[in-house]
């Protein structure tokens, strides 16, 4: 693609994204987090009525009397979209590959953070770390996070997320709230186990996205397929109705099991397909979370 045409993808995606950023959804996503850290702001005197869990005892040895820690609620918030852009998010049977829809769900997140006036930073891995934007404010800014999810050339093509959440830790020392979006094919033990790390850490939300035909597959004869991350070939007979029923058990099994080890994490997480909208999950994740607190 020419610069150009680059740009007017962006802009397009803006337009489109932007339409769906109403008041509603800006308003669902900051009640969904606001509120889960709270920044130190003063010591003052004890006064009646003040919570005495709240006393700071080095302070009130040294002035011989109570004085409690006061503390405010963080008003902005950091967003950080965790993009997995090993070389299967570029497969997609319909109109969107899965990068693309990575792209489109992160920049409906980026501008709901930037209606509340939230910095929002981007992490790109595939079995590397492939870029690192910090956060901030702003629409050129978040237009260059687009970008980049779009039209960033990665250098690997497997997926190592253990490396990029490694990474997260190292520079996000304050609490944020993290999107991780990936297809999750052949998550490993050692995945969850920095996955909950996260979560202990952070607002963590994972978002598996999927194309439809990685649950099933189309009857149309014998096809080669070919592994885009290690480059491993099959050939498969779809006109066999027990190969489409294996391959449909098969799917619907390692699906059932990536949600299980979620829910044993303890761990949000939302699941999109390429061929159906995202929005009402995404809304029903917001208003989930805001029950909650």
């Amino acid at each position: 693609m020419t610069p150009a045409e680059i740009i007017r993808k962006v802009r397009r995606l803006e337009i489109r994204t932007r339409h769906l950023v109403t008041d509603s959804v800006s308003g669902a996503y900051h009640s969904s987090f606001k509120g889960r850290g709270m920044d130190f702001e003063e010591v003052r005197e004890y006064a009646d009525g003040d919570d005495v869990r709240s006393i700071d005892w080095n302070v009130s040895a040294r002035m011989d009397k109570p004085f409690v820690k006061i503390f405010r609620e963080e008003r902005e918030l950091t967003l950080l979209l965790l993009v997995d852009l090993s070389a299967s998010g570029i497969f997609g049977s319909i109109e969107q590959s899965k990068r693309e829809r990575a792209a489109e769900i992160a920049s409906v997140l980026a501008f709901s953070a930037t209606r509340n006036n939230d910095k929002v930073g981007l992490l790109l891995y595939t079995d590397e770390v492939e870029k690192y934007i910090p956060p901030k404010k702003g629409r050129q800014h978040i237009l260059r996070v687009i970008r980049d999810i779009l039209f960033h050339k990665p250098e690997g093509r497997g997926t190592n997320p253990v490396k990029a959440i490694e990474f997260l830790n190292r520079v996000q020392r304050r609490k944020a709230v993290v999107f991780l979006l990936s297809d999750f094919l052949d998550a490993e033990d050692a995945f969850f186990q920095s996955l909950a790390l996260v979560g202990k850490r952070h607002d963590l939300i994972n978002v598996i996205l999927s194309d439809p035909r990685e649950s099933e597959l189309p009857n149309i004869g014998l096809i080669t397929l070919e592994d885009a991350e290690n480059g491993h070939i099959v050939e498969i007979d779809t006109a066999n109705p027990r190969t489409r029923q294996n391959y449909r058990i098969a799917a619907a099994e390692r699906q059932e099991a990536l949600a299980s080890r979620l829910r044993q994490k303890g761990l949000d997480w939302l699941e999109t397909r390429t061929d159906a909208p995202y929005m009402p999950a995404l809304q029903k994740l917001f208003v989930r979370r805001a029950k909650r607190f």
